[in-house]
């Protein structure tokens, strides 16, 4: 059973009374006749292989308020992609499958690079991206949640927990972000949020001073978590990194468009595990050591349209309070962990921490060296007034691939 404090800046929805499922589903099958629900998967292929994303379709299977269901699929060929039709064919919503290796799809793809408006790399941000694209072209939902297709531990008590704040009528919420503990077999996970992300944001902190987004993003209990909900307006605004920055990204462009007052934080599951990344000692475009260097950066763009300026002295700064932040936390979850009955490897622990630290540094460096870079999608005001036909196109390649 979960608390009732409220920190930060953000609201915090707690699961106090393990509220049936079923009466929050009744709630929000009212909601979506006033509001149409919907629900992006973005997905690779190879999950379709995988026991998570089964499960997920047999609990979705259940749910009665979605109006829409988009799934979007990566890395997939033809014969893939009919096999992927056959196996979400047992879902009785709406559903449609966005094909982003099909034909149809990289025309379109082609046409908005030929204009400098694609995403520049692939992997989940531009899948979302396009997935985005099709929700609003459809127009068949006004709320729209996400959640990975790797959730080892998923029931459909965490879709309904995730969009019940923003879909409801008389809250005032455009977005809300999912939480939840991390562990599994007898570890404690969440290493990515552990080591990285919250030291990293109170050792900017303290080397920069007071601001906001640094607040507001320590006030997230789980800042990487990749389930969300936001309001479909929200959508045509957003401008989201292609790379693993693209939780913090989305973050910071609600901070950037919305109050915070109009941001929440939702307990959804007592447990949660999925697909793990590997570190990547030796490799650093891969795994953590590729995701910690894409987050750092990002947080570092950020803070540089706020008004902050990096020098190779304030790197060095920051980087030795973060790696001494990262080790005085480490040993309250060690403690914690214990006192719980799981395990951490305080050995493997500081490695990671160092290979961290070391890629803060990394980061840094290539941010300054290119401060010009501008990994961001561009948001889909700005594609459509660019191509004013490109959401229809978009919903005409998705139904002719899905007849």
């Amino acid at each position: 059973m979960s608390d009732f404090f409220q920190n930060g800046t953000v609201t915090t929805f707690h699961n106090l009374t393990d509220r049936p499922v079923e009466a929050l589903e009744a709630e929000l099958l009212k909601f979506s006749q006033q509001r149409p629900l919907g629900l992006i998967l973005p997905s690779l292929f190879s999950e379709l292989e995988g026991p998570a994303l089964a499960n997920i379709v047999e609990e979705l299977k259940n749910v009665p308020y979605l109006n829409q269901i988009v799934i979007g699929l990566d890395r997939a060929d033809e014969k893939q992609f009919a096999y992927a039709k056959e196996y979400f064919s047992g879902l009785p919503q709406n559903f449609k499958i966005v094909w982003n290796d099909g034909p149809r799809m990289q025309a379109i793809t082609q046409k908005l690079r030929e204009n400098d408006l694609a995403p520049t790399e692939r992997g989940k941000g531009s899948n979302v991206w396009n997935c985005y694209g099709y929700v609003l072209a459809s127009k068949q939902a006004e709320v729209v949640a996400l959640h990975d297709c790797d959730v080892l531990t998923y029931d459909r008590s965490l879709l309904a927990r995730l969009i019940y704040p923003v879909a409801h009528p008389t809250f005032n919420f455009i977005f809300s972000k999912g939480y939840y503990a991390r562990y599994s077999d007898g570890k404690l996970n969440g290493r990515a949020s552990r080591l990285l992300v919250t030291p990293l944001l109170r050792a900017l902190r303290g080397v920069l001073g007071s601001d906001q987004l640094l607040t507001y993003l320590d006030s997230f209990r789980y800042p990487l978590a990749g389930e969300f909900a936001m309001d479909v307006d929200f959508l045509k605004e957003i401008r989201i990194p292609s790379d693993w920055g693209l939780e913090i990204g989305v973050m910071s462009e609600v901070l950037s468009n919305y109050s915070n007052r109009r941001v929440c934080q939702v307990d959804i599951a007592k447990v949660y595990d999925h697909k793990h990344q590997e570190v990547s000692f030796e490799n650093k475009q891969a795994g953590l050591s590729r995701m910690s260097r894409d987050i750092a950066k990002s947080l570092f763009r950020k803070l540089a349209v706020r008004g902050h300026v990096f020098s190779a002295g304030i790197l060095r700064t920051i980087r030795a309070q973060y790696y001494r932040t990262a080790l005085d936390q480490l040993e309250s979850y060690a403690f914690d962990a214990e006192m719980n009955g799981l395990k951490v490897d305080l050995h493997a622990e500081e490695q990671v921490i160092e290979l961290f630290a070391e890629n803060i540094m990394l980061a840094g460096r290539e941010f300054m060296d290119n401060p010009g870079e501008m990994p961001f999608m561009p948001n889909w005001n700005r594609v459509v007034s660019a191509c004013p036909t490109i959401l229809q196109e978009i919903k005409n390649a998705v139904e002719l691939d899905n007849q």
